[in-house]
């Protein structure tokens, strides 16, 4: 068998250096703003992840199971400092918390746009799996846009699917890209499937870590239903405008609730609200976000007496 050249091995030792420089700054510049987060419950710890620093005040980003409901945490720096932090606010549908931890921060690691993504590029996972102390993992972004499940049952959006290895307590810790940028936070691996790990991307973060220092959480719409998922009728798919074979049936209204005040009634299908089809409870949960609190929103209802438009406005989520 013929020997590689030797300016190929060159080469190959070139672009090993480059990557590996690349890897290394990266985790230069945001190791240090990672930290651990024990929960403290009873005055005892119950139970840690990782987190990362955004700000010189203090405040850090982590996992919501990370924390639970913990008011108090106990936060741990790379460099042996130790302080403590209170839970300032938490968001179960995302799987994001924020901490306030007390002193000045030198080191934070900037979150970036996740938008700007493409699969294949480097993702570096930084954490503290099982207390092994500080570590760094490497791979790539192997897929973007997928949806998971959180605690809550709602499906979490725009979720990053990388095969850098986590392990337990990396969740929280940052996905970070060769730019220096966290990407994602990481949230969950799946067990026993080699190579498949999940972060919740950058931007839903930020707009988590708004919400909650604006009003202490996220606000989301709420019209007072229970609902499952039905097929639609062809023909009432077309009166629709919809191309989605399936749509919302309405099992219960809460009285005195935005849907009872519209006159939605039990029984009724949704197949679109604004002219987006509806094709399941999913898209119903996804479709009711903040910017349609207080906001005129059109159902397109399927009823026995055929298709009829009902304005419907949405409060805040209790």
């Amino acid at each position: 068998m013929a020997l590689p050249a030797p300016e190929l091995l060159q080469d190959d030792g070139r672009l090993l250096d480059a990557y590996s420089a690349t890897v290394a700054d990266a985790v230069d510049r945001i190791g240090p703003a990672v930290c651990r987060i024990e929960r403290i419950a009873d005055g005892h710890p119950a139970g840690h992840g990782s987190g990362f620093v955004i700000s010189p005040d203090g405040l850090i980003v982590t996992n919501f199971h990370v924390v639970g409901n913990a008011r108090a945490v106990r936060v741990a720096l790379p460099d042996g400092a130790s302080t403590e932090g209170r839970v300032l606010g938490r968001d179960p549908d995302t799987d994001i918390a924020l901490v306030r931890a007390d002193g000045h921060f030198a080191d934070i690691a900037p979150l970036g746009d996740s938008k700007r993504l493409r699969r294949g590029q480097i993702a570096i996972a930084i954490g503290n799996p099982l207390g092994f102390e500080w570590t760094v993992t490497t791979g790539v972004v192997s897929a973007l846009g997928r949806s998971m499940r959180a605690s809550t049952g709602r499906l979490i959006d725009d979720v990053i699917q990388t095969d850098a290895a986590l392990n337990p307590g990396n969740s929280g810790g940052p996905l970070v890209s060769s730019a220096s940028e966290v990407i994602g936070v990481n949230t969950a691996v799946i067990r026993g499937a080699q190579g498949i790990a999940f972060a919740v991307a950058s931007n839903t973060a930020s707009f988590v870590i708004a919400e909650i220092i604006r009003f202490g959480r996220v606000r989301r719409a709420f019209i007072g239903v229970s609902a499952d998922t039905a097929a639609l009728p062809r023909r009432a798919a077309l009166l629709s405008q919809v191309t989605s074979r399936t749509a919302v049936r309405l099992r219960s209204i809460e009285a005195d609730a935005p849907a009872a005040k519209a006159g939605l009634k039990e029984g009724d299908i949704v197949s679109a609200i604004d002219g987006h089809a509806i094709g399941g409870v999913d898209d119903l949960v996804r479709m009711l976000t903040a910017e349609r609190i207080d906001r005129e929103t059109m159902f397109t209802v399927v009823g026995r007496s055929g298709i009829r438009q009902v304005t419907v406005r949405p409060s805040s989520r209790p």
